[in-house]
């Protein structure tokens, strides 16, 4: 290649260098805001629908409810000189006088009783089952994948659907579980009127007894995939060398496993103090009217904390009162989960 060619094409390579060069200075801020709105704004703006969503019904009722807690929020009827009454709806500052009322209330108390029943009545036999059904799965089994995806089937079912169907199972005349009753001639009287089985919505140990059915049915299939994902970082060694010694599979299971999964103990204890304390839907749909809220009648023999605040909010237009109700119901669950936490750490031997 000649000098004159050499030349020509550094010149040519110069020239598209200036006019790149040139290009960019044109076209240079307007890239660079670009740039730094595309990596300072956009992922905000991603982002955003959860926060919104999460603002407008997570952070707002709470303080929303807060602020009514204080105050007399609820339908009055006032009657008029003509002898008429009309719906108003009042607003007014009470300050503590809901929350005296709330612990001052019978109602309250009773609710709170029935629901402490149910939680204790229902997470222990719940949590030791679930620690059982996972110490079995964890071992080699056939048809192993179908039995660890069999036990979820509760727990994705959803929980109006399941609370319906069990609704029916204990009903007092047709019901299947009175039907399994029948085959043992068991019978019951009530009113003089004799009918296979019990009928289970009449007292509070049969109320109980089906609620708990219910509640254990729907969460210890999700207790016992928490422990068996636990379980399984435990090294097999472990359990080789504890055969070795003559340890059997129950002397295993409470020697090795429980205390190698204690966080998950935790964690479980903690996740059904806190469901317990809040149960709602099984107690509302096993009632004859649901809209009622009555939870057992006029006895109120299985009405839980959470289905007096919805009534005493929807049923009888009283949201201060039930807002009262509801953060007396958190202070309780807090310190109830605090409580069962720090017992779980004591007796798995925490020091």
């Amino acid at each position: 290649m000649s000098a004159k060619s050499v030349e020509a094409a550094e010149a040519n390579a110069a020239g598209t260098d200036d006019a790149a060069s040139a290009t960019r200075r044109s076209r240079g801020p307007k890239s660079s805001i670009w740039a730094r709105f595309d990596h300072a704004v956009v992922p905000y703006v991603l982002i955003s629908p959860f926060f919104i969503l999460f603002v407008a019904f997570g952070i707002f009722p709470i303080v929303y409810s807060a602020l009514i807690s204080f105050q007399s929020y609820r339908n009055e009827y006032p009657v008029n000189r003509a002898g008429t009454s009309i719906n108003v709806f009042t607003e007014r500052w009470v300050g503590l006088e809901n929350f005296e009322r709330t612990l001052t209330s019978f109602d309250f108390w009773q609710a709170l009783f029935n629901t402490f029943g149910l939680f204790i009545l229902s997470a222990v036999p719940q949590l030791l089952l679930a620690l059982i059904l996972a110490s079995l799965l964890n071992r080699r089994l056939r048809a192993q994948s179908v039995f660890r995806v069999g036990i979820l089937v509760p727990y994705i079912t959803p929980i109006v659907a399941s609370s319906i169907v069990f609704s029916t199972f204990f009903a007092k005349e047709g019901g299947q579980a009175n039907w399994i009753l029948s085959l043992f001639h068991i019978q019951s009287t009530y009113g003089g009127n004799t009918i296979d089985g019990i009928d289970w919505r009449n007292s509070r140990w049969s109320a109980w007894l089906a609620l708990v059915i219910m509640i254990d049915w729907k969460w210890t299939g999700y207790n016992a995939l928490l422990y068996l994902a636990a379980m399984q970082a435990i090294p097999k060694d472990v359990y080789e060398a504890a055969a070795l010694d003559g340890a059997g599979a129950w002397r295993q299971l409470w020697s090795i496993t429980v205390p190698m999964i204690r966080p998950m103990v935790i964690f479980t204890v903690v996740l059904s103090t806190i469901g317990s304390l809040q149960l709602f839907a099984e107690p509302v749909q096993f009632d004859t009217n649901p809209a009622s809220g009555s939870g057992g009648g006029n006895s109120h023999i299985w009405r839980t904390v959470a289905q007096l605040i919805w009534h005493t909010g929807w049923n009888q237009k009283n949201f201060g009162f039930a807002g009262a109700m509801s953060w007396v119901l958190f202070v309780v669950v807090v310190v109830v989960a605090a409580l069962n936490g720090w017992l779980s750490n004591k007796i798995g031997g925490r020091k």
